[in-house]
C-alpha cells in the first residue's frame, strides 16, 4: 500500500550512514593491539560491552564515551593507567571516528531525493550534539529535513514532546530507524507507527525484542524500499 503526505522521522546512525561498522572496525584492532595474555578475544569484548554499557547511562554516547570507555578497559585489564603513547595509540587507533568519517548508506541519498518530493521529513538522532551535528553536515543530506533534533537519548517521552510540539498526529507519522531500542519500541509506545531497518551491524546495547504481530511496525530489507510505500 502507497501512503501519501505522511509525516517520516528518521534515524541517522546505521539509518541514513554507517556507524557502528566504524566502531567495530576500531573495537577489532583495539583487541587485536591489546593481545591480553590469559583472557580470549571474546571475553576481553564483554568486558569492554560491559564498561560501555555503564558510560552509556553515566555519559551517554559518542566518540568521546567511547575513547574514554577504551581507557577504562586498557586499566582494568593492564591494572594501571595507561601512558601517554598508549593514549595516543588508542586515540590513532579511532582515527576514523575522532575524524567524523561519514559513510552513506547505499541508496539514501536518492530514496531521501523521492521521499521528499511528496512527505515532510524530519531528523531524530541522539548523542553528542556537537558530533551528531558535524555527521549531519558531513553526509550532505541535512538538506532533505524540514527539522533536525539532536536529543541524548531517545526514548517514549522524546517521541511524545515531539508529537505535542509539532502537533503531530501519532497515527499519521511513521519513525524509520534500524534499532528496535531506539526507534522501534518507544515510537510505538508514543503511539506512532515505524519502519525497521535492520542493519547487521547495530551496536549491541540498540538490540531488544519486537513484537512480531504489531501490523503498525513495518520490516524491510532495505533503505531503498521506503519508495515502494511511501
Amino acid at each position: 500500500m502507497r501512503l501519501n503526505g505522511q509525516v517520516l522521522i528518521l534515524d541517522a546512525d546505521d539509518t541514513l550512514w554507517e556507524n557502528n561498522v566504524i566502531f567495530e572496525r576500531v573495537i577489532d584492532d583495539y583487541l587485536d593491539w591489546i593481545a591480553h595474555p590469559t583472557l580470549e578475544r571474546a571475553a576481553v569484548r564483554e568486558i569492554l560491552d560491559d564498561i560501555e554499557r555503564a558510560n552509556a547511562v553515566s555519559h551517554g554516547y559518542g566518540t568521546k564515551v567511547f575513547l574514554h570507555s577504551l581507557g577504562e578497559c586498557f586499566e582494568k585489564l593492564r591494572e594501571r593507567p595507561a601512558t601517554a603513547a598508549e593514549r595516543a595509540r588508542i586515540e590513532e587507533l579511532a582515527a576514523a571516528l575522532i575524524n567524523h568519517e561519514v559513510e552513506l548508506i547505499p541508496g539514501v541519498a536518492e530514496t531521501l531525493d523521492e521521499l521528499g518530493s511528496r512527505h515532510e521529513l524530519m531528523l531524530l538522532t541522539k548523542g553528542d550534539r556537537e558530533e551528531q551535528q558535524r555527521k549531519i553536515d558531513a553526509s550532505g543530506v541535512a538538506h532533505h529535513f524540514r527539522e533536525v533534533h539532536i536529543v541524548p537519548e531517545k526514548h517514549v517521552e522524546v517521541y511524545r514532546g515531539l508529537a505535542s510540539a509539532r502537533m503531530l498526529a501519532p497515527e499519521s507519522t511513521w519513525m524509520i530507524g534500524n534499532s528496535p531500542k531506539s526507534d522501534i519500541r518507544p515510537a510505538r509506545a508514543a503511539g506512532m507507527n515505524a519502519v525497521f531497518i535492520p542493519n547487521a551491524n547495530t551496536w549491541v546495547l540498540e538490540h531488544d525484542e519486537l513484537d512480531e504481530t504489531d501490523d503498525r511496525v513495518l520490516t524491510l530489507g532495505s533503505f531503498r524500499e521506503l519508495v515502494r510505500h511511501f
